[in-house]
């Protein structure tokens, strides 16, 4: 289909061609003096965002940015090739790959869908099982479709009769879907081609009709719409039922402050999507991580007039919520009146807030996570010291029991409103992904496995702990611990500390079979649940935001200290690990603590906190972060932004920055212009402790990335924290 452009390849062949050099690149400074409410700051790297001559479609690549970033990324390949053990590395962290990964099945009809890469395939393949078959039959290999394995499968969704499925392809990890369809019994392509970033909405149940989401211009991250197709018809005369909208439109004569207005740069959305029995359409939009708007409309007399009568359900009002109908019946998740979340029925005809009935209550020990319904069940998924429990109950909220789960991990359910049988997928950190079909009219019935995986590791030599913490303003915070059994607490164990603490995601239990070759050579590694994350509900989000987001890095800096002061590790051989929102994590804190870690990884980052919002979408996350636009927020986004707390003369430890040329999320110019600041500024030996840069310039935020660059991407992580923290010598 494309081109593949110079991939790289990893191992020796990639050590041989990358001597080692003897230092980074020297960068150019060019100064651009800002000034922020009375306060002037010099950018020395401003040429490396690129060409921003264009406010609209700020920071395209330049033949000078270009070069620059090949010269970076020789640099770190002549580093990172080169150290001993990495074939035998890579060998191993290939093998443990090729093991492969099982997606969640999805029922539609008497068929069943999912997602499995097996082997040297590049990407996931889409299976189908017919009814009363327990073979799987192939429908989609992207790698078929591009022998360079940069085409992925980004998303798909069964019809409701599972006749059709509709998918989405993108290259590069540009996560840039075009729809298509497909025949589900013949394998046959349909005329429909829809680009622009798409992604499904949902099908109306007759299967001739569905509601999809794309942008209207691939450059302009805030042109979204949320339109509906008939099967053969072209896209561009399909209706759009909710578009994209600025805030002034949003707030317009609702009394808004300036103040209130300040946080808010766009909303994420629209969406809109219709009830399983097409009776009902939702729609709302999203601003941050919380519904800002949310409407419900018939959508039997639009399909008939024409006309899209909406009825509020909640507007204005900060939380996340997640509705969804089923039998005539409509259940929401919301925040409101319940800090850990609660379920309530809504009347569709009368839904303002003052007509909701509670259905499931809020739990004070446990934070609601997500539900689902199933045929006279609806299964409430809870978070409870950052694992999963599900409970059960009937439509009218009757506690019908909790579903048994084969451990204390992560779990999540597959289920269709007509039908009690259902998908669990689980996995832990000592426990790979499996997948179990589970009757949910039965919670205490042993789960049967339906699919899994046959890894070559042994889970139960591990030894997992959650232990509790204190950070610097005395609220405790939970962190899981995982190493192999047996290890002695002497300070003197290589110890990753990964963390996220952010846009109310949660880290939760997540098995990683590449980890362990790490575990096997007396490695720690420890994932801590800090604030601004979703394991303790709405407040834990709030208590890691804006002005409070000096608290996640408070956190992760005290969950630092603990492992060094319970005799884990020390500071020569604590390493931290993030990306996006973590990548800001891990950025911030080695500009606030250099002395406390020996390595960095900081990942598809943000860095320049002062300039984030200009660059991609990252106005969407205004409400997350704050805008340095705001007098009244400036403070503290200059207060922890990284990018302007490097402090010339500074010894910082080892860092690898990484980045995806094709990121439509997070722009790459953070990590170009850290690491260019980083290498000026440190006085470390960069021959000991680098500031390195790996910017894929086929790759974008993760997604879509083939397994030989995945082998790549895993194997220079670990090598790194490995030569760092003492594991092996520096070659």
């Amino acid at each position: 289909m494309r081109r593949l452009l110079n991939v790289l390849s990893v191992g020796v062949a990639a050590a041989a061609c990358a001597p080692l050099l003897a230092g980074p690149p020297e960068t150019e400074a060019r100064p651009v003096t800002d000034t922020y409410h009375g306060e002037t700051f010099v950018d020395p790297y401003r040429w490396l965002e690129g060409d921003n001559s264009d406010p609209s479609v700020m920071g395209r690549m330049t033949e000078e940015v270009a070069a620059w970033t090949d010269a970076q990324n020789s640099y770190t390949r002549s580093v990172l090739d080169r150290l001993p053990g990495r074939s035998r590395l890579e060998a191993r962290i290939k093998e443990l790959l090729e093991v492969g990964e099982i997606g969640l099945p999805r029922a539609a009809g008497s068929r069943v869908f999912y997602t499995r890469r097996d082997g040297a395939q590049p990407q996931a393949v889409l299976y189908v099982r017919d009814a009363g078959s327990d073979d799987a039959r192939e429908l989609l290999d992207p790698a078929k479709l591009d022998d360079s394995g940069l085409t992925s499968l980004d998303w798909y969704s069964p019809s409701p009769d599972g006749d059709l499925v509709a998918f989405g392809l993108s290259f590069a990890g540009d996560e840039n879907s075009t729809l298509y369809l497909m025949n589900t019994a013949t394998g046959e392509w349909l005329a429909d081609e829809i680009p622009g970033k798409t992604r499904m909405s949902g099908w109306l149940r007759g299967s001739d009709a569905f509601f999809y989401s794309r942008l209207e211009d691939l450059d302009d991250a805030y042109s979204s719409t949320t339109a509906y197709h008939e099967i053969g018809r072209h896209w561009r005369n399909d209706p759009v039922v909710v578009r994209q909208r600025s805030v002034d439109e949003i707030y317009a004569g609702m009394g808004k402050t300036s103040a209130e207005l300040e946080t808010l740069r766009g909303t994420w959305g629209p969406f809109a999507y219709p009830s399983e029995d097409g009776r009902w359409l939702v729609l709302g939009y999203y601003t941050g991580t919380s519904s800002l708007d949310l409407w419900i409309a018939d959508l039997d007399r639009w399909v008939r007039t024409g006309e899209l009568e909406k009825k509020a359900i909640v507007t204005g009002e900060d939380g996340r919520h997640n509705v969804t109908i089923s039998g005539g019946q409509v259940f929401m998740q919301t925040p409101l009146g319940a800090p850990n979340g609660r379920i309530v029925r809504i009347d569709p005809y009368n839904p303002s807030r003052a007509n909701w009935i509670d259905i499931v209550p809020n739990r004070d020990d446990a934070t609601l996570s997500g539900f689902s319904v199933a045929r006279g069940v609806l299964a409430a998924s809870y978070l409870k010291d950052a694992y999963t429990q599900i409970t059960l109950h009937g439509l009218d909220g009757k506690n019908l029991g909790s579903l048994r789960l084969p451990g204390i991990g992560s779990a999540s359910l597959s289920t269709n409103d007509d039908r009690a049988d259902a998908y669990l997928a689980y996995e832990s950190y000592n426990e790979p992904d499996t997948i179990y079909k589970v009757d949910l009219t039965k919670p205490d019935a042993d789960p049967e496995v339906w699919e899994s995986l046959d890894v070559p590791v042994d889970g139960s030599d591990l030894e997992v702990r959650r232990v509790t913490y204190t950070s610097k303003d005395g609220t405790p915070v939970g962190m899981f611990i995982v190493h192999k059994k047996g290890i002695a607490l002497n300070g003197d164990n290589p110890t990753i500390l990964y963390g996220y603490g952010g846009f109310n995601i949660s880290m939760t239990p997540r098995f990683g079979s590449t980890m362990f070759p790490w575990f096997e050579n007396g490695g720690v590694y420890a994932v801590a649940n800090l604030r601004g994350g979703g394991e303790k509900g709405l407040s834990w989000h709030k208590s890691g935001q804006l002005d409070k987001k000096q608290n996640v890095f408070d956190d992760f800096i005290a969950a630092g200290e603990w492992l060094v002061e319970n005799g884990y590790t020390s500071p020569e051989r604590l390493g931290v690990a993030g990306g996006s929102n973590g990548g800001l994590l891990t950025g911030a804190v080695v500009t606030q603590r250099p002395d406390l870690f020996a390595a960095v990884i900081s990942a598809v980052p943000l860095l320049d906190m002062l300039r984030f919002e200009n660059f991609l979408m990252a106005k969407f996350w205004v409400p997350e972060y704050g805008s340095a636009q705001s007098d009244r927020q400036y403070g503290f986004i200059r207060g922890y932004s990284p990018y302007q707390n490097v402090k010339p003369g500074t010894k910082y430890p080892a860092v690898l920055f990484t980045a995806g040329e094709n990121d439509t999320r997070v722009h790459p110019m953070h990590a170009r212009k850290m690491a260019a600041l980083m290498q000026a500024s440190t006085t470390a030996d960069p021959a000991k402790d680098p500031i390195l840069l790996w910017v894929d310039r086929q790759a974008g935020h993760g997604s879509g990335k083939p397994l030989e660059l995945r082998v790549r991407d895993i194997v220079d992580q670990r090598i790194f924290m490995m030569w760092q923290l003492g594991m092996i010598g520096d070659g």
